[in-house]
């Protein structure tokens, strides 16, 4: 799958040298994450909603509770004996398979580059926080996303590190679009993804769902939307306040470029279906 008995990648045919296997998120990525797990870890069909190609990874492992058992986290900073995700690669977890499902189990070398990481305290990528601007990156479920079951939260990725005293439900929101009777239905879920796509504001029926909004200790350009009932089937959208007074700043106080403000005056950072919104 990549790498050698020793854990190292095995050089390809292109021109490149590959990128050594080393103890940071940048080498881990490029040589565990992207080629091997992301092969099955990506988009909608994401197990347990876990997405870890390149745009999510960090933001979806780094002191992010596990959803196959919650009291523990994905990677705890500092604790890989508590990291559900060292668990998972080694085979003793309480739940499930050893990973990668299916494949052999990655050299223990190469588990070993992966647990230095989180004892050195799970640091980000060198790319982390190096763009300029303020800006939405990534959201998990991806934008347009049919989901078939609901996802125990929704994650938006930052190219900064946010200023978590304003991450609260004045600054972002979870909205279930529905027809102005209030329940679903196609129609409801047609008007809901035209007006998604078209940048509208107000939704006639959107319903705003309780959310516990959080910004997790080491992994300050993330921004967590936990609901607090399971989510039912139907079409849903992520709003970022765009009133200067709520919306969301990075650390240094600066504000978002991106997602743009709509002619409705929102910032409408995506949407998702969960089940059969008919």
């Amino acid at each position: 799958m990549g790498l050698n008995a020793d854990g190292q990648p095995i050089s390809g045919q292109g021109s490149g040298a590959p990128v050594p296997l080393s103890a940071d998120f940048d080498s881990i990525q490029a040589n565990v994450f992207t080629p091997i797990c992301s092969v099955c870890h990506i988009g909608a069909t994401a197990p347990e909603g876990l997405m870890l190609d390149a745009a999510h990874s960090y933001s979806l492992l780094v002191n992010v509770p596990s959803t196959e058992v919650p009291t523990l986290l994905r990677v705890k900073p500092g604790d890989p004996t508590d990291s559900y995700l060292i668990q998972k690669l080694q085979g003793h977890a309480a739940v499930g398979a050893q990973m990668p499902l299916g494949q052999p189990p990655l050299p223990s070398t190469t588990i070993a580059f992966i647990v230095q990481w989180i004892t050195d305290g799970a640091q980000p990528g060198s790319a982390a926080g190096a763009a300029s601007a303020f800006a939405l990156e990534a959201l998990a479920p991806e934008n347009g996303a049919a989901l078939t079951a609901a996802p125990a939260y929704i994650a938006l990725s930052f190219t900064r590190a946010l200023d978590a005293t304003r991450a609260d439900a004045a600054a972002v929101r979870l909205e279930l679009l529905t027809d102005s009777s209030g329940t679903g239905g196609s129609a409801a879920a047609d008007r809901a993804t035209s007006a998604v796509m078209e940048g509208a504001g107000d939704v006639v029926g959107a319903r705003v769902i309780e959310t516990r909004i959080s910004v997790p200790a080491g992994n300050e350009r993330t921004l967590l939307l936990l609901p607090l009932q399971p989510l039912a089937s139907g079409q849903y959208r992520v709003v970022l306040s765009a009133d200067v007074a709520s919306e969301l700043r990075a650390l240094d106080g600066a504000s978002l470029i991106d997602p743009p403000i709509d002619a409705a005056g929102e910032r409408i950072a995506g949407s998702f279906t969960v089940g059969d919104a008919r």
